[in-house]
């Protein structure tokens, strides 16, 4: 079994900075790629970023690509994404995800998810 607790959401102007963390315990070896995605009211849930965890290859979202960036801490099995340059249209609430085998966009093919931290960006 295991689990995901995301962290680090909150209010924040346009323009500024958030790290979300999420913090995995169990078996991590019973996934191979974390992702982030992140469902805003009236939207679908959407795909964010995600890494492989051997490796580190990522994958990112084309409205996030160049601002935001996820990295894995392995002595903390800890995964991380850098917010940057926040927008308005970020506002969401983000999840951490995990799932067997090799990449993937849509978000049920990941097993294992976090109760979701928010983040709201202010204009």
């Amino acid at each position: 079994q295991v689990q995901l607790v995301e962290s680090g959401g909150g209010l924040v102007q346009a323009g500024e900075s958030l790290r979300l963390s999420c913090a995995a315990s169990g078996r991590t070896n019973s996934y191979y790629v974390m992702g982030w995605f992140r469902q805003a009211p009236g939207k679908e849930r959407e795909f964010v970023a995600a890494i492989v965890w051997s490796g580190g290859s990522t994958y990112y979202a084309d409205s996030v690509k160049g601002r935001f960036t996820i990295s894995r801490d392995n002595a903390k099995n800890t995964v991380y994404l850098q917010m940057n340059s926040l927008k308005p249209e970020d506002t969401a609430l983000y999840y951490c995800a995990g799932r067997r085998g090799g990449f993937g966009y849509t978000g049920a093919l990941y097993e294992y998810w976090g109760q979701g931290t928010q983040v709201t960006v202010s204009s």
